[in-house]
């Protein structure tokens, strides 16, 4: 997985952080085009063709019946983390709203510009058929300091509220820590705090919530690296892969250790920048629990779904460009999968390019269908911007309650159901 380069945001989010960059791949370096965009292969399991195929999406296929509203469930079964991951169809992002680096108060919730987050907006979210939503939380700023580390009350309680406003529709939930990289270093130097400061973390979190049934998933760290260091997004460096794996275990023991509920929740570890590239989910070490599974982000190509400015950059889909996705999904299945560990995509998504809706429908489909296919349910970044200035990941509009996209809308849902 390679990484953007910086893009530019709207004024709002800049009051937040200057320099603070929405989730997703970065650009890679031009001498590292070769590797990062082009040269995919197709490994022996591979069963997906890379023949060019006309750009047609879904809008012509019969649509798939999608499962109604549910009342909200509260049990905490004793299922195995792929029965539960089973049950998870579509997911969505509710992307830049409280993964904030802003001020400290509640009213980082909309500084990147965002409004709001009403019960109506997570509503609309999931009677378009959308079974499952992540919450990306920064709690950064609204923790105290050293030895105890204490959550602000009021921003656990917003976020809780929120978390409610999925569960009562019968959703699956998502919370984790989000754009935490100004303390989560994970490297030689600073690792002792920084374990000590993510056990007290979710060890706040996990005991918030303990009495919440196994609709809500805790996923420990979001793209943990350290932030400019050496192969950020390619894999990074035996010293931060050792760190990292020290934190994800930390993780899954702070929550195992408060008990009730918490003992069986499912909880998602990741891979250095939660990347997909083989030097680091090759060699992640995978805690021994039995109800844990593994988020990856994967916008897959790169130079479809970002808009690089690069020569290489790719604004139509047609279908030549299937391998990469093969090659990603079959890693991953060689990898994780066949080995009984569950595999959640919770980022992927393709900015809008001068309108090019239908592309991205297209590419949504051969995507979407193929993590279907291996059991990977995939969550789309959706961080509220979908024209101007910025990263252009967004379907749905918040304000009014509208798809700003809606085919590639429905072609994820009819994917996912199938």
């Amino acid at each position: 997985m390679v990484k953007k380069k910086s893009l530019i945001f709207p004024l709002v989010a800049a009051l937040c952080l200057a320099s603070f960059t929405a989730c997703g791949q970065a650009a890679p370096d031009e001498t590292n085009i070769s590797t990062s965009i082009s040269t995919y292969t197709i490994s022996d399991e591979a069963t997906e063709s890379d023949t060019k195929a006309p750009k047609t999406g879904n809008s012509d296929t019969e649509s798939v019946e999608v499962q109604d509203t549910v009342e909200r469930n509260d049990e905490m079964r004793d299922i195995t983390p792929k029965e539960l991951v089973a049950e998870i169809k579509a997911g969505w992002n509710l992307g830049n709203t409280f993964d904030a680096l802003g001020s400290g108060t509640l009213s980082d919730e909309t500084c990147w510009g965002n409004p709001k987050t009403t019960k109506e907006m997570i509503d609309a979210v999931n009677e378009k058929g959308f079974n499952s939503i992540r919450i990306p939380v920064t709690w950064a700023r609204h923790m105290g300091e050293a030895p105890d580390y204490t959550i602000d009350s009021e921003w656990m309680k917003r976020v809780e509220e929120v978390v409610n406003y999925a569960l009562d529709d019968g959703m699956y939930v998502i919370i984790n820590s989000h754009h935490e990289e100004e303390w989560r270093i994970p490297d030689y130097e600073h690792i002792d705090a920084v374990d000590e400061q993510n056990k007290a973390l979710w060890t706040q979190v996990a005991n918030h919530f303990k009495d919440y049934g196994d609709h809500l998933i805790f996923e420990g760290l979001n793209e943990p690296r350290v932030k400019g260091g050496e192969k950020e997004w390619e894999g990074g460096t035996p010293e931060g892969r050792e760190c990292l794996d020290r934190l994800n275990q930390s993780f899954v023991d702070a929550v195992r250790a408060t008990g009730g509920n918490n003992e069986k929740r499912l909880v998602l570890i990741t891979s250095y920048a939660s990347s997909h590239v083989i030097p680091t989910i090759g060699c992640l070490a995978i805690p021994e629990d039995d109800h844990l599974a593994v988020s990856i982000h994967a916008y897959t190509p790169y130079a479809f779904t970002y808009a690089s400015g690069e020569s290489w950059e790719l604004f139509d889909w047609d279908g030549s460009h299937n391998n990469e996705i093969d090659s990603v999904f079959n890693d991953l299945q060689r990898i994780f999968l066949d080995k009984g560990i569950p595999v959640l995509l919770t980022e992927y998504g393709a900015v809008n390019k001068n309108g090019n809706d239908n592309d991205v429908n297209a590419w949504a489909e051969a995507y979407v269908s193929r993590a279907t296919k291996k059991g990977m349910p995939c969550y789309w970044w959706d961080n509220g911007i979908y024209d101007g200035s910025g990263e252009c990941f967004s379907i749905f509009d918040r304000k009014n309650l509208t798809w700003y996209r809606e085919d590639v809308a429905n072609t994820i849902i009819n994917e996912s159901n199938k």
